[in-house]
């Protein structure tokens, strides 16, 4: 289970369902779609209510879950062709709350948010000037 997260039923089956049918769509028409997803905090609420942890305590339920997903037209050299502009960054925050939207482009948010959150350092595969130009910005949603 290393690669499974608790999420509210109304989180999985709908708002990131939605998600995912976008990506395949922009897949079918060409583009390449790099998907990095984690969670943070503690404390979701699901069919069952509000929950910390399940299973006596060993798996800890998070409050939020995110993705982020760099959209790229198909080709090679992704790195350089994300370095020159060629990507586009959609990153999504999403309360682990059985009452959310099942519109993804509600929460909607940038790179840098999900970083100061999570901890982590999601693109760090880029030179630090592009991280620093394509984190901070906040996609709008279906216009592409």
């Amino acid at each position: 289970m290393s690669n499974m997260v608790p999420q509210a039923p109304q989180n999985n089956q709908q708002t990131w369902a939605h998600l995912e049918e976008y990506t395949r769509a922009q897949v079918e028409r060409g583009q390449e779609a790099y998907v990095v997803m984690g969670s943070y905090g503690r404390g979701g609420t699901g069919k069952s209510g509000p929950q910390q942890t399940l299973d006596q305590g060993r798996v800890t339920v998070p409050a939020h879950i995110w993705k982020v997903i760099v959209f790229l037209p198909d080709g090679n050299g992704d790195l350089q062709r994300i370095s020159a502009g060629q990507g586009r960054i959609v990153a999504i925050d999403t309360p682990n709350d059985n009452s959310i939207s099942p519109q993804w482009e509600q929460y909607l948010t940038s790179v840098d948010k999900i970083e100061a959150a999570s901890g982590l350092d999601i693109l760090s595969a880029l030179p630090p000037a592009v991280q620093t130009q394509l984190q901070g910005v906040v996609d709008s949603g279906r216009a592409r």
